[in-house]
């Protein structure tokens, strides 16, 4: 009995870390959520709902909490908006595309994430040179991003980027997100992420996390759908549970083979050493 109420004693401090630590954790995420949202509506003003709606979904379709969508979006999308002249609610669809194209290009071709959204922030400041991050076949020069222009308007008739009264290539923001977009669609690319946080065991643990991540949000918010972001997180958890555990169990299976067969293999070697001394014996 003794033994029994310790434990439970321990077990009770434990349970009250671990929701002191969720709980602080709650609260600092929540706080560079409301910076990020106000940065959010700044740049985009009435149209901030969408790319917020987006933000939220952004643990299925790129990998990411909304936070991190978030964070993301800000980094690049003044330029955006400037190159769209100004258009907040196109600027937020091509934000998201972007973002998508920097998490399916991250997992098809294994470049870090943050070398590729280095790269989209160079292109925002007409800085190409870390356009070979992206793995596309094209350099890290300005001569090298008209390329990437020039065979997406090839790829896709409907694309048509911007130039100037000589016909010359303004190079503007939009139309290297566009580009870079077709290219990778062309590629096969283009939604690997969402596939993959759905069919692999990499693609929907890191869903998992970041469902995760926006429910330690919801937390600290009492305007969250609380209902939703626990159903996400479940479901999620649910998904990363389908793909692991037949690998699981398939290891398993494997070690037990292995195992059988050294098992064998020693068993036949000392067979083997007996028949040779015995063949010495023999001959002797």
């Amino acid at each position: 009995a003794s033994t029994a109420i310790k434990n439970a004693v321990s077990g009770l401090k434990n349970l009250g870390s671990s929701l002191i630590s969720v709980g602080k954790q709650a609260v600092e995420s929540y706080a560079d959520y409301e910076q990020l949202v106000g940065g959010v509506e700044t740049l985009f003003g009435e149209d901030a709902p969408a790319v917020i709606n987006n933000a939220s979904k952004a643990f299925q379709t790129a990998g990411m909490s909304q936070n991190d969508y978030m964070e993301t979006v800000t980094g690049f999308s003044a330029s955006l908006i400037q190159s769209l002249g100004g258009d907040t609610k196109k600027a937020g669809a091509m934000a998201n595309q972007a973002i998508i194209d920097m998490s399916d290009n991250a997992n098809k071709m294994g470049t870090d994430i943050g070398s590729i959204q280095n790269a989209y922030q160079g292109f925002a400041k007409q800085n190409y040179t870390m356009l070979d991050n992206l793995k596309l076949g094209y350099g890290g020069t300005k001569t090298e991003a008209q390329r990437l222009i020039q065979d997406a308007e090839k790829l896709d008739s409907t694309f048509v980027a911007q130039r100037d009264s000589s016909g010359k290539l303004t190079m503007s923001y939009a139309d290297m997100v566009n580009a870079i977009h077709i290219v990778q669609s062309e590629m096969g690319i283009t939604g690997t992420t969402a596939q993959e946080a759905s069919s692999t065991i990499s693609g929907s643990l890191g869903s998992a996390k970041s469902a995760w991540s926006n429910l330690i949000t919801g937390i600290a918010d009492d305007q969250a759908d609380f209902g939703s972001l626990i159903n996400s997180f479940v479901n999620s958890v649910v998904t990363a549970g389908q793909n692991l555990i037949p690998r699981i169990q398939t290891t398993i299976k494997g070690m037990a083979q292995l195992i059988t067969q050294l098992c064998q293999g020693g068993t036949n070697r000392r067979s083997e050493e007996r028949f040779s001394r015995n063949a010495e014996t023999i001959s002797y």
